[in-house]
């Protein structure tokens, strides 16, 4: 396999986290004298860190949000996140099977998420996956997040490889674009939340069905969903 290290996006492509995400986001406006609203609404607002998570489900009633109304909204909703996180977050099928495939393959694993350290190690020890990575870049390990590539430079760095050694696997539009500005190959899976836009737009090498399909394409097997 031509890659040394794989790179992986973590919600929305590695594990469901909606539910814990959606009803902590809730949580949080119902503490603060909102109405909840649905999960699949606020599937649409995640991809960019809590704080636009927040900013984006306090507006949802088209009231705007103040600073100070903001951050009693991340208080609330990090309170009810550290009590919910991992509580209903699951494996997407066919995760365990191709983080262990890559790892049969000799490449080195590294999460690069937008989610802040305090709950990205948790969960996924939590979900049992944190022993496969060698390497966890968080929200808030960088100065900048996706779609900024530092993270992903950053990722590189710390696994000893090349951006031309590396595979990004993602679903949303900021994976995608920081892949690019990276220059780093980059695989999207269909079933991620991707801000609700349709994940056939995205600029990317391929679009693949589960992560041991991602596995298959970086070894060279060849899939229907591939595209140029």
């Amino acid at each position: 396999m031509q890659f040394a290290g794989i790179l992986f996006d973590l919600d929305g492509t590695l594990l469901d986290t909606i539910p814990d995400l959606a009803s902590s986001a809730n949580a949080m406006r119902r503490d603060m004298g909102l109405d909840p609203i649905e999960q699949d609404i606020i599937a649409t607002y995640v991809g960019q860190g809590i704080e636009q998570l927040v900013m984006r489900t306090l507006k949802h009633d088209g009231v705007p949000a103040n600073v100070e109304t903001i951050m009693r909204g991340l208080t609330r909703y990090r309170d009810h996140y550290h009590a919910r996180n991992g509580d209903q977050s699951q494996p997407y099928p066919g995760v365990h099977e191709g983080l262990k495939a890559f790892r049969s393959m000799g490449a080195k694993l590294a999460i690069v998420t937008n989610k802040d350290t305090e709950f990205t190690e948790p969960l996924l020890r939590r979900c049992g996956l944190f022993d496969y990575f060698d390497v966890i870049v968080c929200g808030d390990t960088c100065e900048q997040k996706k779609p900024s590539p530092m993270p992903l430079l950053y990722a590189c760095e710390q696994l000893g490889i090349r951006t031309d050694q590396a595979l990004f696997i993602g679903d949303s539009i900021n994976d995608a674009l920081a892949a690019k500005a990276a220059n780093i190959p980059v695989l999207a899976v269909p079933y991620g939340y991707n801000e609700g836009r349709d994940v056939q737009t995205l600029p990317v090498n391929a679009i693949v069905g589960s992560i041991i399909e991602a596995a298959q394409w970086a070894a060279g097997a060849p899939l229907q969903t591939e595209h140029a």
